[in-house]
């Protein structure tokens, strides 16, 4: 083991404190044309050369569809409690209506029984993405009907998964869904049209709204939330011009999905600036989209810092910068959390991504990522800072939990704490993971009452 793993965060989080680890369903399963699976947008987007850096797609990934029994005694092995994944729509329902599949539905519950049979919480989501091509040949998204052709899904996978489920998601980041899938085309389906990206981002919030609704009526009693990905906006200099850019793009990533979701409106200053690109909005969907939910899930990477004229780039900030080139600016969970306190009526509030991609070469000794083991550490650290400004945080997940299928980027960046070598399949741990798993054994520790005295003279980083 590599000194890299020494524990610098000693803060004891309450006992019942969700530890987990995510990855989705297109980015780790393979077995794309296997068992009855009908294609994703993804699979059709990695088709077109040039889309993703290095040619690849999803065809193989990590065989976790076939190794799934594998990855569950991974997961275990790291001591978490829960497990994030998403659930390939196209798997379970090939055409997104119609016919179900039998063998994909069969395949998520032997996963779900394999972690609970483990002691693992599964947290599922329902749409990671990868919505099924058939759906998006008669307009995706952007088509109405497209949301209640999920609210169907939604009713089906908990009919077959039910109540032992932990806790379900019913969208991963629409934000990315909309903008980089419809607007800038950079992701599946690589359509160019703020309006189209618009009317999705609406369409998205309330199919979420109408799935909760359904699924309640059905007797789903298990904490029901969405996941929004989310950064602080600040302006790259204090000019009045940078300033207002910031204000607006906080507009675009935060606000225009936390206000309808927490006070049934879009904020006007979006809606003035997006003019004619606004979505069509019908009497009644905004009540819907602000139906209650028992959770947020928050995916936090970096901060985002804007200027008016588009030349700020994170290499002139100074600050450390990952393989993706994204600033590692862990205050700026702090800083986000609070505000989101400050801000809305949040419920209960899980970070359900957290994560660095890190060139992490195999050697003779293992994977020493000592810059993702720093990245985590400082992250959770972060997290207690907001806990100790009474934002209530649940639960903490750390992306990944497998190197894998990186979306644009294919298979060039590597997010996960264990190493995954593509072309024999084998897993390794990285020292993340040793870290991930000494830590989460001495919150064990820390959680019992009789080290409470124990702990009580600890010099705890980054809370006060």
């Amino acid at each position: 083991m590599s000194s890299n793993n020494t524990l610098s965060y000693e803060h004891p989080f309450p006992a019942d404190f969700i530890w987990g680890v995510a990855t989705s369903s297109f980015q780790i399963e393979g077995a794309a044309q296997k068992d009855g699976k009908g294609p994703s947008i993804w699979d059709t987007f990695c088709e077109t050369p040039g889309n993703i850096t290095d040619g690849s797609n999803g065809l193989i990934a990590c065989e976790h569809y076939d190794r799934y029994q594998q990855d569950i005694d991974l997961i275990a092995s790291l001591g978490v409690n829960a497990y994030r994944f998403s659930i390939s729509w196209p798997r379970v329902q090939p055409l997104g209506s119609g016919a179900f599949n039998e063998a994909g539905l069969a395949f998520y519950e032997r996963l779900v029984d394999g972690l609970l049979a483990k002691g693992i919480t599964p947290f599922v989501t329902l749409n990671h993405w990868d919505l099924p091509q058939a759906l998006q040949d008669q307009g995706g998204w952007e088509n109405r009907d497209t949301v209640h052709r999920f609210v169907d899904y939604a009713l089906a996978i908990f009919a077959r998964l039910g109540n032992k489920v932990g806790a379900y998601t019913t969208h991963n980041e629409p934000w990315v869904i909309a903008i980089l899938g419809n607007e800038s085309g950079i992701f599946a389906p690589g359509i160019k049209s703020r309006a189209t990206a618009m009317q999705v981002s609406h369409h998205l919030l309330l199919s979420h709204g109408l799935a909760l609704q359904a699924m309640r009526d059905k007797g789903c009693t298990q904490p029901l939330g969405i996941v929004l990905n989310l950064s602080p906006t600040v302006p790259a200099t204090d000019s009045a011009e940078d300033v207002a850019k910031a204000r607006l793009e906080d507009g675009r990533l935060l606000r225009w999905y936390m206000d309808p979701l927490f006070n049934k409106s879009y904020p006007q200053d979006v809606l003035d600036a997006l003019g004619e690109d606004a979505p069509h909005i019908l009497p009644g969907d905004l009540d819907a989209i602000a139906t209650p939910m028992d959770y947020l899930g928050v995916n936090y990477y970096t901060r985002s810092v804007v200027s008016a004229d588009g030349s700020w780039s994170p290499k002139k900030s100074g600050l450390p910068l990952n393989d993706m080139d994204w600033e590692i600016y862990p205050q700026g969970l702090t800083q986000l959390l609070v505000r989101m306190k400050r801000d809305y009526a949040i419920p209960p509030v899980y970070i359900t991504e957290n994560g660095g991609a890190f060139p992490d070469p195999l050697t003779a000794t293992g994977v020493h990522d000592h810059d993702r083991v720093q990245y985590i550490d400082q992250h959770i650290a972060a997290l207690g800072d907001a806990m100790a400004q009474g934002v209530p945080v649940h639960g903490y997940m750390v992306w990944s939990l497998l190197d894998n299928f990186e979306w644009s980027s294919g298979y060039a960046k590597r997010f996960g704490i264990i190493h995954v070598d593509y072309d024999t399949q084998q897993r390794t741990y990285k020292d993340s993971a040793h870290w991930y798993k000494n830590f989460l054994a001495h919150q064990k520790q820390l959680s019992k009452p009789e080290s409470v005295c124990a702990t009580e003279s600890t010099t705890v980083t980054g809370v006060v």
